[in-house]
């Protein structure tokens, strides 16, 4: 998500073309060409300035509703709802061919895989998105610091965060303590509630931690873990993009 304001300029968007396989926008105020991926203009007289990175998630619906109970819900626009894409548009892109590969056999990477892609702390990090759900609780470094990316109760959501506990010296091991036995579940209400309910815990300061990364008890309580943006995308594409990425890889 970037933010559509650069220079004093309000920008509006449009669809423009395709390049290797991402979207390439056209802004309507300067006819510059932005990259959707980095958000940096490539042509026109815009050429060289970069959207400002806006954090976002990518959450199920139960459970964005139980963090924000008061948020606000984009409806469809009735007349253009034909045009939509259908809700088997993913799977079918699965099997659309690419124009670049990176296919990593050994790391199980085909050019579709889906990844989620850390840029932080100088270093690039792709981790299998099916690897990191099955895990639920990965522990990492990015360059020098250490990270988590932890599933949220819903089993698809991810959020990642600074392996380092803010005012507290040290690093810790977080674990799962959350029942597992209802990931994945449609119980909206269930949803709600586990949406601020412990997830993991520390032993370091011996807190529990919500999927917000804030501490629900022990000595960091009302303490908030850093967020450390995260991008889920196809592996083709990242590492197009990030040609000097490394790849987390299960340590058995």
């Amino acid at each position: 998500m970037w933010n559509r304001e650069t220079g004093g300029l309000v920008l509006t968007f449009h669809l423009a073309g395709i390049n290797n396989q991402n979207f390439l926008m056209r802004d309507d105020q300067t006819g510059s060409y932005w990259q959707q991926i980095t958000g940096a203009a490539v042509a026109g007289p815009l050429k060289g300035r970069r959207l400002t990175w806006i954090p976002s998630d990518e959450l199920s619906f139960g459970l964005w509703e139980g963090e924000e109970p008061d948020g606000t819900v984009l409806k469809d626009v009735t007349k253009y709802t034909s045009d939509y894409e259908k809700k088997d548009w993913e799977s079918k892109m699965m099997k659309e061919p690419t124009v670049l590969s990176f296919a990593n056999p050994a790391l199980g990477l085909k050019p579709r895989s889906l990844v989620l892609g850390i840029k932080a702390f100088g270093a690039s990090r792709a981790f299998s998105y099916d690897e990191v759900v099955k895990e639920k609780l990965v522990m990492d470094n990015v360059g020098s610091q250490p990270v988590l990316l932890v599933v949220g109760p819903d089993g698809q959501s991810v959020r990642a965060f600074r392996g380092r506990i803010p005012g507290v010296e040290g690093e810790p091991s977080f674990y799962r303590t959350l029942d597992e036995k209802q990931s994945r579940t449609t119980d909206l209400g269930w949803l709600r509630q586990a949406a601020s309910a412990a997830l993991l815990m520390d032993d370091l300061s011996g807190g529990t931690w919500n999927f917000e990364g804030c501490a629900l008890s022990g000595k960091a309580k009302g303490i908030c873990l850093e967020r450390v943006d995260v991008i889920k995308d196809y592996w083709f594409d990242w590492r197009n993009y990030n040609p000097g990425t490394t790849v987390y890889a299960h340590k058995t």
